[in-house]
């Protein structure tokens, strides 16, 4: 292994866990920008109805595939971290909006003392050709309403490009092994879009160190991604309600001892959230089209 200049510490090994759902088309880009030095790359997934798993299997002969146990890229995600074996994780969308050449950047950050690499469009060096102005500003409202919660200082709580030290794995508590829910498409908390919201709060409740890096998010090369600003907002906003409510479970060893916790008032993050759901109903009507009604009712939601 190499040595990193700036750090005392070898070169980790990385296991790059890519879920995939017929994106047979896009890898070719993917695979291609891939570091050397990657020690394993995990394919989960989705049961792909085109070539997805023979193209892997044919550009990297060595990859190994693994089929998710439910639907949903968080599902996805968790099955290849619980496969993987190398010493840092790190989190490519396979459609190519994310560079994984860009991985080494954020090994470094790990090697420097980060627990967690986040990747982040809204630093200097960072950007995006792909973002909308809807999921721009829910992102960044999103965002707040977390850093409020947490004391955290998210600048992008959306993004999925992470990388993180393997041994953490346990701090996210993802299940893989739950069977499909009976109700609606089958997904369980957690196997959808909200995964990185989710991830980054628990992380932040376990009080990791975590360093945010500047990244580019790129267009989706081909196909129609999965994700709606609107829908997956509001999922995204139920999941900062949920987190919180669990990380106030935790938190009540920690008051009995007396330790202290700074905190924002319920109903003031309550009137936050409730904002938020109102300006993304708001975007949502202007980028669509859609005339946007307000009424007296509305002011008790």
């Amino acid at each position: 292994m190499v040595s990193q200049a700036g750090s005392s510490l070898p070169w980790p090994r990385v296991s790059v866990v890519i879920p995939t759902l017929n994106e047979a088309r896009n890898l070719p880009y993917v695979f291609s920008r891939l570091p050397a030095e990657v020690y394993e790359v995990i394919v989960v997934d989705g049961h792909s109805v085109d070539d997805t798993i023979a193209v892997a299997r044919r550009l990297r002969p060595g990859v190994r595939v693994v089929q998710q146990t439910r639907r949903g890229k968080g599902n996805a995600l968790a099955c290849g971290f619980e496969a993987a074996t190398g010493d840092v994780i790190a989190m490519v969308d396979a459609d190519g909006s994310a560079d994984p050449g860009e991985i080494p950047t954020f090994v470094r950050a790990l090697l420097n003392g980060a627990d967690f690499a986040k990747g982040t469009r809204f630093a200097t060096g960072g950007g995006s050709s792909d973002i909308t102005r809807l999921r721009r500003l829910g992102n960044r409202m999103l965002s707040t309403v977390v850093n409020l919660c947490h004391g955290t200082h998210y600048s992008d709580l959306c993004y999925g490009y992470n990388v993180f030290w393997q041994k953490h794995v346990p701090v996210l508590d993802l299940d893989i092994t739950s069977p499909p829910s009976r109700r609606g498409d089958g997904r369980l908390w957690g196997d959808g879009f909200e995964i990185e919201t989710l991830i980054h709060m628990r992380v932040a409740e376990e009080g990791l160190r975590v360093a945010e890096v500047p990244s580019f998010e790129h267009p989706r090369i081909h196909g129609v991604s999965n994700l709606d600003a609107f829908s997956d907002g509001l999922r995204v906003l139920t999941t900062i309600l949920v987190e919180r409510r669990r990380a106030s479970h935790h938190h009540r060893s920690r008051r009995a001892s007396g330790a202290r916790n700074a905190a924002v008032p319920v109903s003031g993050l309550i009137r936050m959230e409730t904002a938020v759901v109102r300006m993304l109903f708001v975007l949502y009507s202007i980028e669509h089209g859609c005339p946007c009604t307000y009424t007296r009712q509305d002011q008790h939601v």
